[in-house]
């Protein structure tokens, strides 16, 4: 398993990306709209994402503020068989809160688990080589 990303939620999507590139040093990865979930993902880093943990930027278009308790939103791991790693989180006495599946508005199949206090973390599957 590797850390993938770390998503925060961002009430102006411009301003978080001028400040971590800007201030930061860090380079747009990727960004994309998704309009039928009313938001837009922004991967900001210091390099390429098959090697290197980024952030990524959430904005979701009808929110412009977070308190800092709700901007936290979860730890990413890449695991090659999401529901596999469900299976194994929940026989070491872990909690998963949400089933591997497709994510909702895309096809990356995904899962969700929460650590003791209640911090989620999102297994990502592997995508299949092309």
């Amino acid at each position: 398993m590797r850390i993938l990303h770390t998503m925060l939620r961002v009430g102006d999507l411009d301003r978080s990306i001028d400040f971590y590139t800007g201030v930061l040093g860090m380079k747009v990865l990727r960004r994309k709209d998704y309009p039928d979930g009313k938001f837009t993902l922004a991967f900001v880093g210091y390099g390429d994402e098959s090697e290197e943990a980024v952030l990524e930027l959430t904005h979701n278009w009808d929110t412009t503020a977070y308190d800092i308790g709700t901007g936290y939103g979860h730890i990413a791991l890449e695991v090659d068989d999401a529901r596999q790693a469900c299976e194994e989180t929940r026989k070491r006495g872990g909690k998963v809160s949400r089933e591997a599946g497709p994510m909702k508005h895309g096809t990356t199949v995904i899962a969700f688990v929460e650590d003791p206090d209640g911090y989620k973390i999102e297994f990502i599957q592997k995508k299949a080589a092309a």
